[in-house]
């Protein structure tokens, strides 16, 4: 491939080095981000992959929203009555569900799931050599296959982060007003005390960013694959959830400090 990251693939592919290797994602990343505003866009490959990591996520995403916003919105009201300040329970619940909650899970899915599933389809491609047949025929595999998939995982992510913000309220809505005796329209009233429209966009920003970090990890994990068949592309799966959970976490700690900045009234 004559493209600027082909080089950079080729050395991580001889395990050079871990910098040559992060050198060769972030050259892929840019080479990806390019090929966004550059026609021919695969439109249909675009929306084959939100269906696929919609497919693989939504079951793991209600599965973890639901008892982790439980168990948050159950430590928070027992500190709030203990400091009598239960008609908070509202803007504690929208705050840490719009701000922490969401996107934490968000991470979780994306990364475990999603993320996942896109590297073992490209390297279950890569060790079948449909990626150096794409390229002897003149395809570019970063337009054709890592464009649409970041694309596509950004914007799951973001969708799967405002589910889990709806989950996490209403979650805490019930839990706080039919377990807890909280006063629904104290509970209500409370949502927008602490949480505005900053911390939405802040919160969306977030979990694009998320999506688009962990599909350019799980893609850039499965062209490279070099040989060993099923056992290559399982390592390489285990090591797209490693290094996107340390990616995520990071960002997470960057974004959040700059949002709480932006936003400091």
């Amino acid at each position: 491939m004559a493209d600027r990251w082909s080089s950079g693939i080729s050395l991580g592919r001889s395990l050079a080095g871990p910098m040559q290797a992060v050198g060769a994602l972030f050259s892929m990343s840019l080479d990806a981000i390019r090929f966004t505003f550059r026609r021919p866009f695969q439109g249909r490959e675009f929306l084959e992959q939100c269906w696929f990591i919609t497919r693989v996520s939504m079951a793991p995403t209600l599965l973890v929203a639901i008892p982790f916003t439980v168990l948050v919105s159950f430590t928070l009201n027992i500190l709030l009555r203990e400091l009598g300040a239960a008609d908070l329970s509202g803007a504690g619940a929208a705050f840490g569900a719009v701000t922490q909650i969401g996107p934490m899970v968000t991470v979780l899915i994306v990364a475990g799931a999603g993320a996942t599933a896109m590297c073992a389809d490209l390297g279950s491609r890569t060790i079948r050599e449909e990626i150096d047949a794409m390229e002897v025929l003149g395809i570019n595999p970063v337009q054709r296959l890592v464009t649409p998939r970041i694309l596509a995982s950004g914007l799951v992510a973001l969708l799967l982060n405002s589910l889990v913000v709806i989950i996490g309220i209403l979650g805490g809505y019930t839990f706080s007003v039919f377990i807890q005796d909280v006063n629904p329209g104290a509970f209500a009233a409370g949502i927008t005390l602490l949480t505005g429209v900053p911390e939405v966009i802040i919160s969306c920003v977030k979990a694009a960013l998320f999506g688009l970090i962990a599909g350019l990890v799980a893609c850039y994990r499965g062209l490279t694959i070099t040989g060993g068949g099923a056992k290559a592309v399982g390592n390489a799966v285990n090591e797209t959830v490693v290094y996107a959970f340390m990616a995520l976490f990071v960002i997470n700690v960057v974004v959040t400090a700059i949002g709480i900045r932006m936003t400091a009234h």
